[in-house]
């Protein structure tokens, strides 16, 4: 897989993999019948870590490294997420916004030549019902990243006992490493 490829992508299918003491993510673009492609990302992200550092790889063998993010402050919840290519050279910054999370959970993403995108749950139903029922956690949810108007990007959780997502890039420019770190992160950073 080249990055041209990668950045070419208008769709990613997420999968979770939930081990004792990681959540493993595995990335593929969408094949043309819809079925999971090429292998993009390989992701670890530790439970409990107190600075939280997760490492996007090019596959399964953690050879390469294709990006990361890492939280700014040890649990400052405020504090925010760089992300960074393989070099450590930033390529994006992403932050829940608390107060407006308080109905419908709400982050703010930042790349270099787009301007700040927002994104916010589809359904403030849903929403509601995952904030205060715990055992519904399992529920689907669609996060919308847009600015003035314009959809980006968005995140869709599907049904079923696995936790699946597809992501759906409407805008060409955005960094498809920086659309994969978000979409770790909503799900393993979200009850944060």
């Amino acid at each position: 897989m080249n990055f041209q490829q990668l950045q070419s992508a208008r769709r990613l299918l997420v999968r979770q993999k939930i081990t004792m003491m990681q959540n493993r993510y595995v990335v593929h673009l969408e094949a043309p019948d819809g079925s999971e492609g090429p292998m993009v990302a390989f992701v670890e992200q530790k439970r409990l870590a107190f600075k939280e550092q997760v490492t996007l790889f090019t596959d399964d063998t953690k050879q390469y490294v294709l990006a990361g993010f890492k939280a700014r402050q040890v649990i400052d919840l405020g504090s925010g997420y760089d992300v960074v290519d393989h070099q450590g050279q930033p390529i994006g910054y992403f932050k829940k916004d608390f107060a407006a999370s308080l109905l419908k959970s709400t982050w703010h993403l930042d790349a270099p030549g787009i301007p700040t995108l927002t994104g916010t749950e589809r359904s403030p139903l849903v929403a509601i019902l995952r904030r205060f029922v715990d055992s519904l956690s399992w529920l689907p949810y669609h996060f919308d990243f847009g600015a003035n108007g314009h959809n980006a990007f968005s995140v869709e959780k599907k049904w079923g006992l696995r936790d699946r997502y597809v992501v759906d890039i409407a805008d060409p420019n955005l960094d498809r490493r920086v659309i994969i770190a978000m979409a770790v992160a909503l799900d393993a950073l979200q009850a944060r």
